[in-house]
């Protein structure tokens, strides 16, 4: 070892160790692969037979032309504009919401029965049978009350089938032919496909109809195709595409009946209304004018003064005006009488002659929430909470027509009162006429303005009689339902199966890692004492434990070997007397092991090598080396019954390594090593051995290392991967700051990379052709690693 005499290189490991290892990280999982590999076995055949069962998933979608007053404020008048004055106003929003309504869905489910759905079984698949149903299933008389029921049956020929039991028994039953459970009265009719199914065992599953309908109801979506157009586009995934446009196909028709039917509603209140005010002013014509022809025979009248017809004219065109007034506040009033009413049976009071865009909306929203009442008033009882929803918004309605009616029937009623003092004026001027004339007038005038107003009330008859007659829409169906390519699910399905594959392995480490209170790998150790780390001993699987020798060369033995070298620097310049405590926290932990592997290593180099057994309480080192233990030890030296010499004993491994017992138990070790023979027995080792090799008893548990270490030169301080706990870390760092222990560095022993997957930086591929079964440890723990 001259050759190391002289050197002032320092071994410095804490830098490099407190670096994060990606590599360490990585091979912490790696050397779980066993783990990961059960995991992707099991999850990628489940994935595969799951795959196996789905059906190719279509995307229906239809597409439908909205004719949004606000979107289309400068749009061309329609040639039929004169007859649409009963139309309301349409907003986009609105129309999304009655295409996604209850009870659109509802009728679309029961047009197209899609509460029954037939299924037939290929493999672990389940085939949908919509448009190709071998047979049918009609009900005679349904219980109301039923839950969903699937119903088995193995058509035998055109006429009968086999109806298979829950119990797995099967009756013979006939086709059109009524039968009795709990969904009902119900026959089973066959179809054209029939014959293509005969013999297949067919599945019926009858649900009840209110779930279906909230199913599809949240399958079905509307949106616009994009911000600036009125287009909706309705769209539905389905397994079936046939099913999937049928449903959208019929959605579309259903709104457009519901749109017609809505208007043609309005349009017949109107028509009632108006026969009714043209039955009166029918008949207050024909009086009138029957008083006129009295009047000229009575007084022989045949012209009329320029002056009168002057006034005349001046005061038909006010009369115009006030009539137009009073028939304003004529149907202001019928509304008002209407909304101040409590009762929501009665219908609702046309607006038309009110030139007020916003209290024609209002009324038309009344109307239909009228419609809606009426509706569910036919099916429900009033006391039902079904009607909370519906009269609270007509509540609301009516107030707010109720606030507008009073702001336009004062405007109305100061309109009339200024016509009515213009009225006076007139009249005043046609005083100074002669009283027969005057008398004509005022008859002539009630006459004019009654055929005025009852030609007024004929017009709007006859409009709102042509509109009632169309069937036209301002809606219109772009695309009519159309299926895109099937989704596959595939890749997504195998994708996941592979992140949980990966995931849950990993998962199980990671928190395995963070929940244990033992110290694993290197960055443990160094996050928690600033110490150097000079070995990482491997876990040697053998049950011997002189780990090293002169023939083979071992991953273990090869770090006792890095070990050895790394003490010359600890040691500096010393090569002789080398005294070389070795301790740990706790017991378990491997002084012994690495106290007798270095020694051996020491001494196959030449230098003369001395093991004292200082653990004087659980001796191991005699054990380990199959020595007698029938010869004095430390404890008759203590106590003065053999020499020095007597005490020494060979190893038997090589002839430079020597051998002091702790000798016969004794009672006090820690008083005993406070004793001079002890300074004594180390000086004298020391002119005779190279290196002193001292196993002690654990530092956490009795005083003993500390008091021998004033005596040592380099203390190696063992901490054993899975065993040594990381609160005896803390421990360390105080025993460090308190400097009870002399030059401390760690050994880290024990590493095993197959159960914890951390640790030393060796490559196996070096020792795989020193040794032909070098190998096989590393798979003998394959248990472990799970």
């Amino acid at each position: 070892m001259a050759s190391l005499q002289g050197q002032t290189t320092t071994f410095n490991i804490p830098e490099k160790s407190k670096q994060f290892s990606v590599g360490a990280l990585i091979g912490k999982y790696l050397f779980h692969w066993p783990l990961f590999l059960l995991c992707l076995g099991i999850l990628i055949p489940l994935a595969y037979i799951y795959v196996g069962t789905l059906s190719p998933v279509y995307e229906v979608k239809a597409s439908l032309l909205i004719k949004d007053d606000k979107k289309n404020q400068d749009r061309q008048v329609s040639a039929l504009h004169e007859i649409d004055f009963v139309n309301s106003a349409k907003t986009i929003e609105n129309e999304i919401e009655i295409l996604k309504s209850r009870k659109l869905t509802n009728q679309v489910v029961q047009d197209l029965k899609l509460w029954v759905n037939y299924q037939q079984k290929e493999g672990l698949k389940k085939i949908d049978l919509y448009n190709l149903t071998p047979v049918k299933i009609n009900f005679v008389k349904q219980n109301p009350n039923f839950e969903g029921k699937t119903l088995q049956i193995i058509p035998i020929d055109g006429q009968s089938f086999d109806f298979i039991m829950p119990n797995g028994k099967s009756n013979r039953f006939q086709f059109n032919k009524a039968y009795k459970n709990s969904l009902g009265i119900w026959t089973i009719e066959p179809t054209k496909h029939l014959a293509a199914h005969i013999g297949d065992k067919l599945s019926i599953a009858v649900s009840n109809p209110e779930t279906v309908v909230v199913l599809y109801q949240k399958a079905i979506d509307a949106s616009l195709s994009n911000k600036l157009s009125s287009t909706i586009v309705v769209s539905l995934n389905d397994a079936n595409a046939q099913r999937g446009k049928d449903i959208l196909n019929q959605l579309l028709v259903n709104y457009n009946l519901s749109s017609s039917t809505d208007k043609n509603k309005d349009v017949k209140n109107t028509i009632n209304f108006l026969d009714q005010k043209i039955a009166e002013l029918s008949g207050d014509l024909g009086a009138s004018e029957k008083g006129i022809e009295d009047y000229k025979s009575s007084k022989g009248l045949t012209d009329i003064s320029l002056q009168s017809k002057v006034s005349l004219e001046n005061l038909q065109a006010n009369d115009t005006k006030l009539n137009d007034a009073n028939i304003q506040l004529d149907i202001i009033n019928r509304i008002d009488k209407y909304v101040n009413s409590s009762k929501n049976s009665e219908k609702v009071p046309s607006a038309n002659g009110i030139d007020d865009p916003s209290l024609s909306n209002l009324i038309d929203n009344l109307s239909k929430l009228q419609l809606d009442y009426q509706e569910l008033a036919a099916t429900t009882p009033e006391t039902s909470p079904e009607f909370e929803p519906i009269n609270r918004q007509i509540k609301t309605t009516k107030q707010t027509i109720k606030e507008m009616v009073r702001s336009i029937k004062v405007s109305l009623q100061g309109k009339r009162d200024k016509l009515s003092s213009y009225n006076s004026n007139f009249e005043s001027s046609i005083r100074s006429i002669p009283t027969q004339e005057r008398e004509f007038i005022n008859i002539k005038r009630q006459q004019s303005s009654k055929e005025g107003l009852y030609t007024y009330y004929l017009q709007k008859r006859e409009e709102a009689s042509a509109n009632y007659a169309a069937t036209l829409t301002d809606d219109k169906i772009i695309d009519q339902a159309y299926a895109s390519f099937p989704k596959d699910k595939k890749n997504t399905i195998y994708a996941l199966a592979l992140v949980l594959g990966l995931g849950i392995p990993s998962g199980l480490i990671f928190i395995r890692s963070v929940l244990s209170n033992k110290v694993i790998g290197l960055q443990d150790i160094t996050e928690a004492v600033d110490l150097p780390v000079i070995a990482e001993i491997p876990l040697a699987h053998q049950k011997n434990q002189i780990a090293i020798n002169e023939r083979d060369a071992t991953p273990t033995s090869e770090q006792f070997r890095a070990l050895r070298t790394r003490l010359h620097y600890l040691h500096k310049e010393k090569t002789k007397g080398r005294v070389t405590l070795i301790t740990s926290s706790l017991p378990g932990e491997g002084k012994s092991f690495v106290s007798i592997n270095l020694s051996i290593s020491l001494a196959y180099t030449e230098r003369k090598t001395i093991i004292l057994e200082l653990d004087m309480r659980k001796p191991k080192i005699l054990g380990i080396l199959n020595l007698p233990n029938n010869k004095p030890g430390l404890n008759e030296y203590f106590m003065r019954s053999a020499s020095i010499n007597d005490i020494i004993q060979k190893s038997g491994v090589t002839n430079n390594l020597d051998v002091i017992s702790s000798g016969e138990a004794a009672l006090n070790p820690s008083e005993l090593l406070e004793r001079p023979e002890l300074v004594a027995l180390i000086e004298a080792l020391s002119e005779i051995y190279d290196d002193i090799i001292i196993d002690s008893p654990p530092v956490h548990l009795v005083p003993d290392a500390t008091i021998v270490s004033p005596l040592t030169d380099v203390c190696l301080y063992v901490i054993r991967q899975g065993v040594t706990s990381k609160t005896e870390l803390n421990y360390l760092e105080t025993i460090k700051d308190q400097d009870q222990l002399k030059n401390i560095n760690i050994v880290f022993n024990g590493l095993d990379r197959q159960k914890f997957g951390s640790g030393y930086s060796y490559s196996n591929s070096y020792y795989t052709t020193t040794k032909k079964n070098f190998l096989e440890p590393v798979f003998s723990d394959f248990g472990s690693r799970f």
